[in-house]
């Protein structure tokens, strides 16, 4: 499993540069960010080479954040792999609450996905010969 920071933010200008101030200030490496927002509020998913470590300063700086656990794939580079490994997980009934790319290493892309049944989802993975990551 791979684990990531979910930062729940204002939407106001500047909050996301704050956040990553906050990281940068602990030490830590961001490798990958996604937002998703609202009128409101956004979400900022993270992952960084010290979740701990970026997650404790984030939290005494103010931010409301948490750990979540994703299941990581390596799909390959090639048109219908990501489609393939999402109809097997559709055939197989479980639902992708959402996903992103994170990197790309060795001509793959490297997908990082939430589902509410993570078991379910690596076994189905195994079964279609996926590497998780």
């Amino acid at each position: 499993m791979i684990k990531q920071l979910a930062v729940f933010l204002e939407n106001r200008e500047g909050r996301v540069s704050e956040c990553c101030k906050t990281i940068k200030s602990a030490g830590v490496n961001l490798c990958s960010m996604s937002i998703a927002d609202t009128k409101e509020f956004g979400i900022l998913r993270i992952i960084t080479d010290d979740n701990e470590k970026a997650l404790v300063a984030l939290k005494s700086a103010g931010f409301v954040a948490s750990m979540v656990e994703l299941i990581g794939v390596e799909v390959p580079d090639t048109p219908g792999a990501l489609a393939d490994i999402l109809i097997s997980m559709y055939d197989a009934g479980i639902n992708i609450e959402y996903l992103y790319s994170f990197a790309s290493a060795n001509g793959h892309a490297q997908i990082g996905f939430k589902t509410l049944t993570p078991d379910k989802a690596e076994n189905v993975l195994r079964s279609i010969g996926a590497k998780i990551i």
